[in-house]
């Protein structure tokens, strides 16, 4: 898998000298702008809901083509009053109010009742803690319409609350590497992305092919994904189209939130391999077999070695390192750190000593996380097929957000 790394981080530094000749292409030959409806799903987030509609309103893309619908779910708090508060401010924004028993179920549940009203030939996504930049959507769509083969594209996603503490240090660098490994890496080498939570075109078509998101998985967005490829399109990813979320800011609530990604992802795999055969394109194959080496035999392969050397110094197994396992452990190590880093680099002001410290941390510390997430996520994955449980939604917590300097990737 690390060596698989390598070979996607390749893919993506290709991916990063050529995005923006297609970027200057695009720009040169503007194409129609179709109408777009971008949905926001939001419960309970008056923490940060107003910047979002802030950043929403100064969109570049044209006013009179534009629909934004706030889906307010089942909210406690002020969501919805600031939230209309917007929509008597701008006539292209609406709410949508729900309530139990259609309302309340999650993110899936709100995003089909949001495309339902909806109106515009392409569906945009962003989550309610987002500030995308003015040009995102504009990119977004014009991804779409100067690739035809194209289902959905995906944008950038850079992290508002970086410098907050250590812990968010680390997951900026995660999602950096994310974008840059995995999803421009997979783009470049086999035209395949994962669709993310937020930052996202589709065209509207598809999704009422697909009959919307599927209200069971925990990871909507991955499950979208497999069933966009099944169709036979691919998934674009496109840097250009940047936003700026918020991340968490401890363990407690990292750990739910991973908890349930990691979850959701697991259901994907169960999913998809059952019905492998059924599907019309095989090519899905990569993306699975990439999510089920990951999840389950690397994480896997890690744990086991992991305890094997526990045991051995507790119980005196007399097991020894060789020199081909110490060689591994070099490799795999200095394959992680060049990995990260090429990644930092290429974002404007993001290789630095401290990050470049921070990468070394990692490995030892927030990459051992995972390790335990994983293993927990599946203990809690089995239980629930074993018996029959409901899958439930838990909200990831906001806060109140810090101005930051955001700089765009060089």
């Amino acid at each position: 898998m690390l060596f698989y790394h390598m070979f996607l981080m390749q893919g993506g530094y290709l991916h990063f000298l050529q995005y923006k000749k297609t970027e200057k292409k695009w720009q040169d030959n503007r194409t129609s702008f179709p109408k777009v409806s971008v949905l926001v799903p939001a419960h309970n987030e008056e923490v940060v809901i107003e910047k979002t509609l802030e950043a929403l309103s100064n969109l570049t893309y044209p006013n009179y083509l534009l629909e934004i619908i706030i889906i307010n779910d089942n909210s406690s708090d002020r969501t919805g009053e600031i939230a209309e508060s917007y929509a008597r401010r701008f006539s292209y924004m609406k709410v949508i109010h729900t309530k139990p028993p259609n309302g309340g179920k999650g993110k899936s549940g709100a995003l089909n009742i949001g495309l339902r009203e909806s109106t515009g030939e392409i569906i945009c996504v962003y989550d309610a803690d987002n500030t995308p930049e003015p040009d995102a959507v504009f990119w977004l769509v014009q991804g779409l319409q100067n690739d035809n083969k194209a289902g959905a594209i995906v944008g950038k996603f850079r992290v508002t609350n970086a410098n907050k503490n250590l812990l968010t240090r680390l997951i900026n660098i995660e999602t950096i590497t994310f974008q840059w490994l995995a999803q421009a890496g997979r783009w470049f080498w086999f035209k395949m992305t994962t669709i993310p939570g937020t930052n996202f075109a589709i065209r509207r078509s598809i999704l009422e092919e697909l009959d919307g998101w599927d209200e069971k998985a925990l990871s909507e967005d991955t499950e979208l994904s497999f069933r966009v490829y099944d169709l036979g399109y691919y998934i674009r990813f496109f840097p250009s189209a940047i936003t700026w979320e918020q991340e968490p800011e401890t363990i407690r609530v990292w750990w739910k939130q991973r908890t349930r990604w990691a979850r959701g992802n697991l259901y994907v795999i169960a999913k998809f391999f059952l019905h492998f055969f059924k599907l019309k394109n095989k090519k899905v194959g990569i993306d699975l077999i990439y999510f089920f080496f990951t999840y389950l035999l690397f994480f896997g392969g890690v744990l086991a070695s992991h305890t094997i050397f526990i045991l051995n110094l507790l119980l005196e197994l007399e097991l020894k390192l060789g020199l081909v396992s110490i060689a591994l452990l070099v490799i795999g190590f200095l394959l992680f750190v060049t990995e990260e880093l090429l990644a930092l680099s290429f974002e404007k002001g993001q290789l630095t000593l401290k990050n470049i410290a921070i990468v070394i941390l990692m490995y030892f510390t927030y990459s051992q996380m995972w390790i335990a997430l994983v293993a927990y996520s599946t203990f809690l994955e089995i239980k629930r097929l074993m018996f029959k449980q409901e899958i439930k939604w838990d909200k990831t917590q906001r806060y109140e957000e810090t101005p930051v300097k955001k700089d765009r990737s060089a």
